[in-house]
């Protein structure tokens, strides 16, 4: 009787081999590759727009008499036009901007005011995508405003 020339354990080491370089492979492409990660690609015209929509917190926007809070309560915004937005807090109270449904842009992240708009300071938000927000400020919820983006004229 010979000895057996091989072993099985050389092929259960090249199995395991194959199966490490897969598994490697597949955790670069997933995690390290940067275009899968990358934001998407957005036109300079919309990322840049010529001109900007400002939404004032009015002095007094806290009093829950007073009508007038953001100023203009709807407006609109087109893509490439002027759709960075910004909130500007003209009174002597912090307010925020908080979406009523949660909303994510695709190149912004999540709108809404992150903490409290100090008094003298505004808060600055891109659009890239076509949207209706309905907003409130959270410690006064009476406070309500509606923006709604756009497909821009640059855009087509």
């Amino acid at each position: 009787m010979s000895l057996p020339s091989s072993s099985h354990a050389y092929g259960i080491g090249l199995i395991a081999v194959i199966v490490g370089a897969a598994i490697g492979v597949s955790y670069y492409q997933l995690y390290f590759i940067p275009e899968l990660n990358a934001k998407p690609i957005i036109p300079d015209k919309i990322l840049h727009p010529g001109d900007t929509t400002t939404i004032i917190i009015v002095p007094g926007a806290e009093n829950q008499a007073q009508d007038q809070n953001f100023v203009p309560k709807t407006t609109k915004a087109q893509l490439g036009v002027n759709n960075l937005v910004i909130w500007k807090n003209t009174g002597d109270t912090a307010h925020t901007v908080t979406p009523d449904k949660p909303f994510k842009d695709q190149y912004s992240g999540d709108f809404g005011s992150p903490g409290v708009i100090k008094p003298g300071t505004s808060y600055k938000f891109v659009f890239t995508q076509e949207a209706v927000i309905p907003y409130h400020c959270e410690p006064h919820p009476w406070m309500k405003g509606q923006i709604t983006i756009e497909h821009g004229a640059l855009t087509s």
